[in-house]
């Protein structure tokens, strides 16, 4: 009995150290390596040989994916198409001229890729449209003009006034204008009036006194702020208060995104390449976009405007996030957005990025 027992202890402490043994093992040999990017669903590590061979199996990668196409400030995701950079990551992008709809074609998957500005898009991803705020994209584009023998040379002078927000309440001008004047201390929603009149108007209606001043593109007004027509009171183009963030983002269908993580992640970085070549080379893509026909008019004039805008300077994920922190925590105050007010529940439902990409100055 006694060797029986002595034998039943020695056996139980073998098996004891063998199962730590195990266990041991097991922990250590499934670590990845350190500093290495994996994939949330295997931790295996993997190149970009890999992921792009690995893209290969998401089931939009046959069909391809489309591109909302536009020139200017937005004209990014085409010009990383005309580039090649699309194709040089295997993927097959193709164009959608969704014109105005866009939002409602990305919302429904009918397109994928879009680039505009934060203040068009920002509210309606909010109110559960579906698509994210994937990338930052340039810094410029709109500004504050006022006839330039007018009365008016600050925003204070403009209380009280009518102020035109071209492409409607709720849009980008109105959205951009309403922080212009919120930054001054001046409430946009009492103590201005802002109403919808088309650029094309805006200069009789500034002449007959209807309205004061129009939030609009640089590119509408340039001629007219180059031969003293105009004047511009405030600017995310120029003004240091708003050059600290950018005008426009890249926005991305969600199913896609959850559906097509690869794919996500190299569109977007073809669409960072391309805005850091659209600042090296802006001549070159302002003709190619007047031959496209996504811009119209002179193209010294159209050169100029596209060179004051700040393009793949600033665009990397923490400038964008923070400023669009900012930007989500002055539309909440103001009352821009109404729908939601925890600013953090905001940006987990807006802001997804996928592929972060340093661009130097």
């Amino acid at each position: 009995m006694k060797r029986f027992i002595s034998l039943a202890i020695v056996m139980a402490m073998a098996l004891s150290l063998f199962a730590g043994c195990a266990k041991e093992e097991t922990t250590t040999t499934t670590a990845a390596p350190a500093g290495e990017a994996t994939t949330a669903a295997t931790e295996k590590v993997m190149t970009e040989a890999e992921e792009l061979e690995a893209m290969k199996s998401e089931p939009a990668y046959e069909e391809g994916f489309t591109f909302f196409a536009s020139g200017g400030c937005t004209s990014a995701p085409w010009v990383a198409d005309y580039l090649g950079y699309f194709e040089e990551y295997g993927l097959k992008g193709e164009v959608y001229m969704a014109g105005d709809s866009w939002k409602e074609a990305l919302g429904t998957n009918s397109a994928q890729v879009a680039v505009n500005h934060i203040a068009t898009c920002l509210v309606p991803a909010a109110n559960d449209v579906n698509y994210a705020i994937v990338t930052g994209a340039m810094i410029g584009c709109q500004s504050l003009w006022v006839l330039a023998d007018s009365e008016y040379d600050s925003l204070e002078d403009l209380k009280g006034k009518k102020i035109s927000a071209p492409n409607g309440i709720g849009n980008s001008s109105y959205n951009i204008g309403a922080r212009f004047f919120d930054a001054d201390g001046i409430d946009p929603l009492k103590d201005v009036e802002f109403v919808q009149v088309e650029t094309s108007a805006c200069i009789p209606a500034m002449e007959s006194g209807e309205i004061a001043a129009v939030v609009a593109g640089d590119m509408w007004a340039w001629d007219m702020w180059k031969n003293g027509q105009l004047k511009w009171l405030r600017s995310i183009t120029w003004d240091e208060d708003f050059t600290d963030e950018p005008c426009c983002v890249t926005v991305m269908n969600k199913d896609f995104i959850n559906e097509n993580p690869i794919m996500a992640k190299y569109i977007c970085k073809a669409i960072y390449r391309a805005q850091e070549y659209i600042g090296n080379n802006v001549e070159e893509i302002t003709q190619a976009q007047i031959d496209e026909g996504l811009l119209t008019g002179d193209l010294d004039k159209l050169v100029e405007c596209m060179e004051s805008y700040q393009w793949g300077k600033v665009v990397d994920d923490e400038f964008t996030e923070r400023a669009l922190r900012e930007i989500v925590d002055d539309y909440i105050r103001i009352g821009l957005l109404t729908t939601m007010k925890d600013a953090d529940a905001v940006m987990e439902k807006v802001w997804w990025p996928l592929a972060n990409y340093s661009i130097a100055d």
